[in-house]
Parts: structure tokens; C-alpha cells; sequence
């Protein structure tokens, strides 16, 4: 077997200096959620170990997942393809198709064996023996258990490859499913989204690259660097909701303001995913941030939960949101109350202190 190239390698192949090689660990090392005591340790890995070999399957699904990838600001998805990963299969980038391209995946499964990272967008077809959702010439359930046989590691990229997403929706006529229950028992790392950051799926791949390791994982698979907080907490409109200040429709003042959508059905509080960090398009906005409550698109079987517009109150883990907010807003007027209660007691406080001192300059008699 020829010799791969590192990162390094391909970087200076191209001409590119060893400083914007340093730029791009750098890129790396923030996007794998790493402090920067483990910048050595990336620079090391990507100077010595070689590009991974990736194999990207589509199954049933939209290809949006792939989509929102290939808008990769930070780096961009163009210096991900062609500097840092060895991608050698993927229904939508590949320029090749047909026979030949379907042989290449073959030649790659048996060439990599045991090597290579298995990245998977799409659910799996299963009634009808699969035949739903077919790719080459056969059902996607065999092509995805014949890759997973010897891949090294395993990404379920999206909400439909995690849980179905909406083919596996009520009354799922097609037998959708996740792919974990189609890989043997290799563990996934499971990156949910509709579609996911794209940002997310690159911080995995290189993880798993250059560390040889799966990241941390959370109780569902998920990378908890990028799944450890909910979309409440780092969302912007957080104030109006502990103010207990919600819009009540999509054009009234309180919405155009900037208010709490919690009440118009958003799903922030219960669904944990990066976008308040990172969000999409090179960092430029997420769905709360353009006035759109979150519709929890990376929890498992969101489709299937209350209408998008239902206010969470009836399932959420917060009870009734009229409640919390007259809640919240009476302990803040208590606390208001008892704040300007004490600042003029400090006030009268500290006159009387004033004029005693002033009193005693004078050399007049002052009771204390």
C-alpha cells in the first residue's frame, strides 16, 4: 500500500507555507472544542499522521446535511476536502458516477479496511426489504452494512441517520430507522441536526483523525463539546425569558423587539445543540436569531412532537411559561422593592453620618 501524505505533506505539496499549515491547526483546535494547551498536540498529529481516508454514504434523506457541510466557513469546506481529509466517496461532491464509481467504493472498503472513517447521511429504508431507498443498483441497508463491516470509526451525520429524521415521521411508510441498529456493534458518534452546524461534522472527522479516538460522548453519542449545552443557554434572547417578556406572535412589538419566542412554540429549553455558539453560514445567524422559534430538529423523532407553533408548556420541563413569567416578574419586583427599600435606608444612614462629623468640626454637642 503507497504511502499517505499528513496534512503537513499535502501543504506544502501545494506550496503553501508552514504558517498558514500553523493557521490551520489552529482552525482545527478550536473547531475539535480544544483549549489551546493542545495546540502542539494537533500540529504534532497533523505534521505526522496521514490524511483519513473518508467514505461518505447517502441514504434516504435530502442531501441537506451535505449541503449545509459544504458551507463550512471556519475553515472553509473547499481546505477541508482537499487539504485535510482523503475523501473518496460521496454521492454529491464526487464528479464521478455510475459503474466506475461504484467499483471505487469497493476498491476503497477493501484497500482501507479497518482504516478508513465511515460517515453516513440519510435513514435506512427497511420495509420492503429496503428497496425504498436503493444506491447502486441495490438497497441502501446493504451498502451501509458492508461499509461498516471494517471502518474504523462510524458518524451518523444528521437527524435522519440518528433516528429517522422526517421519513421516519408518523406513519413512516417506508420503515425508516437510524443506522445504529444496522452497524454491528461498532459505537456511532451520533451528530443530530436539521441540518446539523457544519462545523460540528468537521471537528468530529479531524478528532477522530488526528487522535485516533472517539471525542467524549454524551449518553446519546453525541460529542459533548458541541452537544453539552442547551440552545437556551447560550441564547441570545435568554434575558426576556428570565424578565419573563415572550412575544405573543410572530408580528406583534414584543417580537420585533427581540422577546422570548418560548411562547410560540420554541424548543430551546429541552434541545441541546451549538447554535447559540456557532450557528450557521461562517457564523452569521441560526433560526432564533432570525425570528424563528427552535423546532428541536437534533432530538430524536422532532417530527413527531406537538405542532412547531404549540407552546411548550404542556410537555416542557418548565410547567406553565404564564406562571414562570408572573413568577419571575413578582420576584423581581420584590427584589426591586427591597434593593430601593435598603438604598435609602444606607442613604439616611450615611447623611446622618455626614452631618454628625460635620457637627463635630464645629465643635457642636451631637447625640448619637
Amino acid at each position: 500500500m503507497e504511502k499517505r501524505e499528513s496534512m503537513l505533506e499535502v501543504y506544502l505539496k501545494k506550496g503553501m507555507s508552514r504558517r498558514s499549515f500553523i493557521k490551520g491547526c489552529v482552525a482545527l483546535t478550536s473547531i475539535m472544542g480544544l483549549s489551546t494547551d493542545m495546540l502542539s498536540k494537533v500540529v504534532e498529529a497533523a505534521e505526522s499522521k496521514p490524511l483519513p481516508v473518508v467514505i461518505w454514504l447517502h441514504g434516504h434523506e435530502c442531501t441537506g446535511c451535505d449541503e449545509s457541510f459544504i458551507r463550512s466557513g471556519a475553515p472553509l469546506a473547499s481546505d477541508v476536502v482537499l487539504n485535510s481529509i482523503s475523501l473518496e466517496y460521496d454521492h454529491l461532491l464526487s464528479a464521478a458516477c455510475g459503474e466506475p464509481f461504484e467499483a471505487h467504493l469497493e476498491e476503497t472498503i477493501q484497500k482501507y479496511a479497518g482504516q478508513y472513517i465511515l460517515a453516513v447521511e440519510g435513514a435506512v429504508a427497511t420495509k420492503d426489504n429496503g428497496i425504498y431507498c436503493m444506491t447502486g443498483g441495490r438497497p441502501f441497508i446493504q451498502t451501509l452494512q458492508h461499509a461498516a463491516k471494517n471502518a474504523a470509526a462510524i458518524i451518523a451525520y444528521g437527524s435522519c441517520a440518528v433516528s429517522g429524521g422526517i421519513q421516519a415521521a408518523e406513519p413512516n411508510p417506508t420503515g425508516s430507522s437510524g443506522i445504529a441498529h444496522f452497524t454491528g456493534t461498532k459505537t456511532v458518534v451520533n451528530v443530530p441536526g436539521c441540518p446539523p452546524i457544519p462545523e460540528v461534522m468537521t471537528g468530529v472527522i479531524m478528532h477522530l483523525a488526528l487522535f485516533g479516538n472517539l471525542p467524549p460522548l454524551d449518553n446519546e453519542g453525541r460529542p459533548k463539546q458541541f452537544y453539552g449545552n442547551r440552545v437556551h443557554d447560550t441564547c441570545y434572547r435568554r434575558p426576556f425569558f428570565d424578565a419573563g417578556m415572550f412575544a405573543e406572535a410572530y408580528d406583534d412589538k414584543g417580537a420585533k423587539a427581540g422577546w422570548c419566542l418560548y411562547k410560540l412554540g420554541c424548543r430551546g429549553p429541552e434541545t441541546y445543540n451549538a447554535c447559540g455558539n456557532m450557528r450557521w453560514y461562517q457564523g452569521m445567524s441560526y433560526p432564533v436569531q432570525s425570528g424563528a422559534p427552535c423546532i428541536g430538529c437534533s432530538d430524536a423523532h422532532f417530527w413527531d412532537h406537538a405542532p412547531f407553533s404549540a407552546r411548550l408548556p404542556k410537555y416542557g420541563p418548565f410547567g406553565d411559561v404564564d406562571k414562570i413569567g408572573v413568577a419571575i416578574a413578582g420576584t423581581m419586583a420584590a427584589g426591586i422593592a427591597a434593593h430601593g427599600a435598603m438604598s435609602i435606608v444606607q442613604k439616611k444612614k450615611l447623611r446622618a453620618e455626614k452631618d454628625r462629623i460635620a457637627a463635630e468640626k464645629q465643635g457642636k454637642k451631637v447625640e448619637k
